[in-house]
């Protein structure tokens, strides 16, 4: 039997990397005369620059130091195929690098991402793939801008602090963003829109640590700034009303006012892993990721998979944390079953814990039900 494993990242406790090769391990178990395809995925989050680096071949990955969202030194990565470069947002301005109790919006900045795009850029890349997704910001881009050149000025000229918060007293950018005219992509499988209630600060604020009267604060500051983004050179008409304009904390607003077009984070890993050919050579895949729910229905990375096995007729099984989304849900984006860590456990301390061991053990109990 062919199977294909291509989970997700379980966000917070297992990487894709590691999450895939554990589920591998139990089946071969279980079933070592199957033949396993080993492909861990990203939607553009958290994992999307590893992942990449393990299906591109010919890439070659450079390390970039940079700043976290709090400003505190991180590490980041440039995964360069080519004259394309694939960058991760997350590794400079993700959740996961922040404490619980260190969460707030208002102060988090995506200023950490410029380094990166400039490496990128100088190490001979004319298009840059950025990856979005996992974020603890909520500043539209402009730490971002202020690293490429471009900081938020106060109607005194002064430059802003850090944040989204301070971005209600904006009034312009001190100077122009400059990355060589490289062509920009944005990574995501986020269609939100940058304002109101469907917005990157409604949605995804509270999970950021944002409190409802952060969020309106949030909400007012990137209505002040998106007027200042609509104003740059490239800036599509209609800005922050784009699919994907709401993307980590708005970032994806700053980069389509920089020219950048929009891209599934699926899709585009879907291509670049050719999880479609393999999809058509296989008699069972198996997806997953930390929760799958209703987020996980509009198009991230299970919703892809699933779909794409469905078209062709490939049973698709999940593997999650925890599952949150009914049968008929799932049934319809074209999960046959699905099963989740927490209830294979019996607890949700032991999930968190144990994730590994968990899909190990998963691995080995369903290859013995599905293996012939």
């Amino acid at each position: 039997m062919r199977v294909l494993v291509c989970p997700d990242k379980f966000a917070g406790t297992i990487s894709a990397v590691d999450a895939a090769e554990a589920f591998a391990e139990g089946w071969r178990k279980a079933a070592p005369g199957d033949e396993l395809i080993v492909r861990p995925l990203s939607d553009g989050g958290p994992g999307f620059a590893g992942v990449l680096a393990a299906a591109l071949p010919h890439a070659r990955v450079l390390t970039v130091p940079t700043t976290g969202p709090l400003g505190r030194p991180a590490e980041g990565h440039v995964v360069l195929d080519g004259t394309t470069a694939y960058v991760e947002s997350a590794e400079a301005c993700g959740l996961h690098l922040l404490a619980e109790a260190e969460r707030d919006p208002k102060h988090t900045s995506t200023f950490g991402l410029g380094p990166l795009l400039l490496a990128a850029v100088e190490a001979g890349a004319t298009t840059l793939v950025v990856g979005l997704g996992g974020s603890a910001t909520n500043d539209g881009g402009a730490g971002l801008l202020a690293a490429l050149g471009a900081a938020p000025l106060s109607s005194a000229g002064y430059a802003l602090p850090y944040g989204g918060a301070a971005l209600i007293d904006c009034v312009s950018l001190g100077g122009v963003p400059r990355l060589r005219g490289a062509d920009l992509v944005a990574a995501t499988d986020v269609d939100s829109p940058l304002l109101g209630l469907h917005g990157a600060s409604a949605v995804y604020g509270p999970q950021k640590g944002a409190t409802r009267e952060d969020v309106f604060l949030l909400d007012a500051a990137l209505t002040r700034f998106a007027d200042v983004l609509q104003a740059l050179p490239a800036a599509p008409a209609g800005l922050p009303d784009l699919p994907g304009a709401g993307a980590a904390g708005g970032l994806g607003a700053a980069l389509l006012a920089l020219g950048a077009r929009v891209e599934s984070g699926i899709g585009l890993v879907r291509r670049l892993t050719r999880l479609d050919a393999e999809l058509e050579e296989v008699s069972l895949v198996v997806t997953g990721e930390g929760a799958f729910d209703e987020q996980s229905l509009r198009g991230k990375v299970v919703a892809g998979v699933a779909n794409a096995a469905r078209d062709l007729g490939v049973p698709c099984v999940v593997v999650a944390g925890r599952v949150d989304a009914g049968r008929r849900e799932a049934a319809s984006i074209g999960v046959t079953e699905a099963h989740a860590l927490v209830e294979h456990f019996g607890s949700v301390a032991d999930a968190l814990a144990r994730p590994a061991d968990g899909l190990r053990e998963l691995g080995e109990r369903l290859a013995r039900q599905w293996s012939r």
